[in-house]
């Protein structure tokens, strides 16, 4: 069990300093620098051979690889992303109230649980771009207090709430900062030493001030923000840094804007992964020609968590296709391509899990249920290679707090470091 503990601590660890995806790359990048990689930015030309290095794009996305000495002869390639549902804050953002109150104007980025963001105390962090004398930096900032709050309505004015309330993100949702005087903008400028008058925009995100911790009879679960996707976001990272050579180029794509449809310079739906691929083949020599042939050898693991049976609503799921909490990691199919997993992927991912003795499980959604996308299909249409959707089962995925199995972020990462170790290849069609 404490094997358990203790990589569920470095987790939530690591989700309390991700905070939004430009706070998870920073995370990110401090962990690889720490273990030598070489940091690569996309502006500059790259010179690289045999090593470890990383690139960033929009410093919400990143990309790390490894090169090794020789005889590789394809790609092994894990994606993750590193964006999470919550409210953005508009660009003229200050409402006051009767002369007594200020609250933010603010938006929803991508689909949560409304509900589960009032009544708790909320942070507010991401960048600020300010203006120098030799053109616009970026500040990366964070209220780093409990800075604000989505007050509910009390049910003697609301006597329904609980019959089922359609919840309006502009009248509901707006959060409350202070009195007639409080401004964002002025507190994050006094805050990171900057003239107000000089910030000329900002990405800012409201994020649950709540850490995360371990809870159960005898601590079976996790319950934290951001557990989707940031969970399989830091076994990726971990499994690429602790991993051994296996005769492939390791790479770990932690991607932003999947919770938005991932069509974003910096996302999926991107050139980033294609650019970075053709600029390594390019950097070794390696012709269009032999990169198609490794391309064909390689593949990818489309990391996003799942859904797990719910103790109180088993019914919403599958008959048979069912997975639960702290049972292994689910391996994820659908007729209609929301996943890319298909058998040859699905036999691929089984046969490494095996040999590292992971516990898997499968799900598919309810036939009368439509269900989401992920990472795996969207980058496909870049690059094209045999792909399996895999996750770690959860409940209350898109809430502001999410739980989640002690044990399944240790068989996620064990299962990455097996496939980064593991001879994948395919010669000829399966």
């Amino acid at each position: 069990m404490e094997k358990f503990i203790n990589l569920s601590r470095e987790l939530l660890s690591f989700i309390e300093k991700s905070t939004d995806s430009f706070h998870a790359v920073k995370t990110v990048s401090d962990m690889l620098l720490e273990k030598g990689y070489r940091y690569l930015p996309e502006t500059k030309q790259w010179s690289i051979s045999t090593g470890k290095y990383f690139t960033k794009r929009n410093n919400s996305s990143l990309i790390a690889f490894e090169i090794p000495e020789n005889d590789f002869d394809s790609f092994g390639i894990i994606a993750a992303h590193c964006d999470s549902p919550c409210f953005k804050v508009k660009e003229l953002h200050s409402l006051k109230v009767e002369g007594n109150y200020t609250k933010l104007n603010t938006e929803p980025y991508g689909g949560m649980i409304m509900s589960s963001w009032m009544d708790r105390p909320l942070g507010i962090s991401g960048r600020l771009l300010v203006k120098t004398d030799s053109g616009v930096k970026t500040i990366l900032c964070d209220t780093e207090k409990d800075y604000c709050i989505i007050p509910n309505m009390a049910i003697h004015m609301q006597r329904d709430i609980n019959d089922g309330h359609k919840f309006n993100p502009q009248v509901d949702m707006l959060p409350l900062i202070g009195d007639e005087n409080a401004d964002l903008i002025t507190f994050l400028s006094e805050k990171y030493g900057v003239n107000k008058e000089d910030v000329l925009s900002h990405d800012l995100f409201l994020y649950p001030m709540e850490k995360g911790r371990i809870v159960g009879e005898k601590g079976e679960f996790i319950v934290s923000p951001r557990l989707d996707d940031l969970q399989c976001a830091f076994s990726a990272v971990k499994a690429l840094t602790e991993s051994e050579y296996s005769g492939k180029i390791k790479i770990a794509a932690i991607l932003d804007n999947e919770e938005v449809g991932s069509r974003r310079k910096q996302a999926a739906d991107s050139s980033f992964m294609e650019n970075v691929i053709d600029r390594i083949c390019e950097c070794l020599n390696i012709n269009k020609n032999k990169k198609c042939a490794m391309i064909a050898k390689s593949f990818m693991v489309s990391a996003d968590n799942a859904h797990a049976v719910h103790p109180n609503f088993p019914a919403v799921t599958d008959q048979s296709n069912r997975n639960y909490i702290n049972k292994g990691i689910v391996i994820k199919f659908n007729a209609n391509q929301s996943y890319t997993t298909d058998g040859v992927s699905s036999a691929v991912f089984k046969s490494i899990c095996d040999k590292n003795e992971v516990p898997y499980q499968t799900f598919h959604n309810r036939s009368d249920m439509r269900g989401g996308g992920t990472l795996g299909n969207i980058s496909n249409s870049h690059i094209s290679l045999n792909t399996v959707d895999i996750g770690i089962p959860q409940f209350s995925m898109h809430s502001a707090m999410e739980t989640a199995g002690i044990k399944d972020t240790y068989y996620m990462y064990k299962a990455m470091k097996g496939f980064y170790e593991a001879k994948v290849n395919f010669d000829e069609e399966v």
